[in-house]
């Protein structure tokens, strides 16, 4: 196959990827956008917003993680043509959303009271006592907003599996943009505002949660094709066979992204051992990092659509050219925010504090971060590829051996033991992301030959 061959597929891949990757980056940006404004109050606070959103990340990607169990689930059955006719399609597909949706508001809850009883233990975990303190408000604030946050990722995900990702990124962007403008209003007291300092940030991103949700089902009523799928919605079609489906799919998504950013708060925490600044840098580096993985989120969910789509219309050599595609398109593009973190990572630093040592730290722990950028783009794209096709166990036990086993042990020993400090933390991340993706790799691979030979 050369580029040529490639070409149709590129643009295919592009065109669902490219709402989705602007849709992410909006939501990356709400938490940039926090930390930067909160870093003009200083070290302790960023220290703060660093901890507080690493502990509450977990949750909350745990959640969106469980729900994107329905995008292949509602992909493969709208390209599906063994449900005959098209009312029997809307209304199978009605059922899964429905029950999708009950899973989001009972998932959200539970979320929601282990947040909040985690409170409780944060000076627990070997922080500056004066950052647990300002970190409490904010993350209290912050644990509240998985509501709508959840309702907003139920909607979204729905829809990606309709092939549409175009209204989450519209509506992700009108947030951000509330989301900034009120973090102005609130953390420093403009235009008749209080002064809330960190816990303006935590509210500001609340209310953006919350304009999140009601502008995405405002949109579907809106839409006759959507809300098709909607006005069908009865008391009989609530299922827990149904939110089993969903979560036979869903839990061990949820488990591998909970599992790799259990590495990042881990790692973060330890971190917080080495000192305020070492933290501080630390959310620098976090943050940028987030900000491009979102491009890499948004080619790997373009992927699962295209995947799914096209192994449930049996079309399995389009299926695996659309891997490919994807697996190219990430590749280059990591390959270039690798090397521009590196090349500027002192500006970097240098936007979000004033601290000569975090400045130091944070320039020292970007290297680490642009390095790491290929492998954690193909670790994303292949698990991506395993959702297409359903094969979502495989992706919880890779992610215990890589994180768990392989990441946080070898950031300790580089940063402690061998004495590296902030990037020896960060290394872990490179041993376990590497090989998440080479393992990934082998098993979709061998999913491709199983699917061909039984086509065959």
């Amino acid at each position: 196959m050369n580029f040529r061959d490639y070409l149709p597929y590129y643009r295919r891949n592009l065109k669902v990827a490219g709402p989705i990757v602007l849709s992410q980056v909006g939501v990356a940006l709400t938490q940039l956008v926090d930390t930067f404004m909160v870093s003009r109050l200083g070290t302790i606070e960023l220290a703060a917003v660093s901890f507080a959103s690493s502990v509450a990340l977990l949750g909350f990607l745990f959640v969106n993680g469980l729900l994107m169990g329905v995008t292949p689930i509602v992909g493969q059955t709208y390209t599906s043509n063994d449900l005959g006719s098209d009312e029997v399609k809307v209304r199978r597909i009605g059922q899964i959303f429905q029950n999708q949706m009950l899973l989001a508001v009972v998932s959200s809850i539970l979320m929601l009271a282990i947040l909040l009883l985690v409170t409780n233990f944060l000076s627990y975990m070997g922080q500056d006592v004066a950052v647990v303190e300002c970190a409490i408000p904010y993350y209290i604030v912050l644990a509240i907003s998985v509501l709508p946050n959840t309702l907003f990722m139920a909607g979204k995900q729905f829809l990606e599996g309709l092939g549409n990702t175009s209204v989450a990124m519209v509506i992700t962007i009108i947030a951000n943009l509330v989301n900034i403008l009120f973090n102005y209003f609130l953390i420093f007291g403009k235009c008749g505002f209080p002064e809330m300092g960190i816990l303006g940030a935590g509210v500001a991103t609340l209310i953006s949660r919350i304009v999140m949700p009601i502008m995405l089902f405002v949109v579907i009523y809106w839409k006759k094709d959507w809300w098709a799928y909607c006005k069908g919605f009865r008391v009989n079609w609530f299922s827990w066979k149904e939110v089993r489906d969903i979560c036979v799919v869903g839990l061990p998504i949820a488990a591998h992204i909970l599992m790799e950013m259990s590495a990042f708060t881990f790692s973060g925490i330890m971190m917080g051992w080495l000192g305020a600044a070492a933290l501080a840098s630390h959310q620098i580096a976090s943050q940028m990092s987030n900000l491009l993985f979102m491009v890499v989120l948004g080619i790997s969910a373009a992927t699962t659509i295209r995947v799914s789509h096209q192994y449930g219309a049996k079309d399995y050599h389009a299926m695996r050219m659309a891997a490919n595609a994807s697996i190219h398109l990430c590749l280059c593009a990591n390959f270039m925010m690798g090397t521009l973190l590196i090349l500027f990572r002192e500006n970097i630093a240098m936007l979000f504090s004033s601290d000569a040592e975090v400045i130091r730290l944070g320039s020292q722990v970007l290297v680490m971060a642009g390095i790491f950028q290929l492998s954690d783009g193909m670790q994303a794209v292949g698990a991506g590829i395993l959702r297409g096709l359903k094969d979502v166990k495989i992706t919880m036990y890779v992610a215990f051996l890589a994180y768990l086993v392989i990441n946080l042990p070898l950031g300790y020993v580089m940063a402690f033991v061998v004495g590296l400090g902030a990037p020896g933390v960060w290394i872990g991340f490179i041993g376990g992301l590497s090989v998440a993706a080479i393992l990934f790799r082998i098993r979709y691979l061998r999913d491709f030959r199983r699917i061909m030979r039984n086509e065959e």
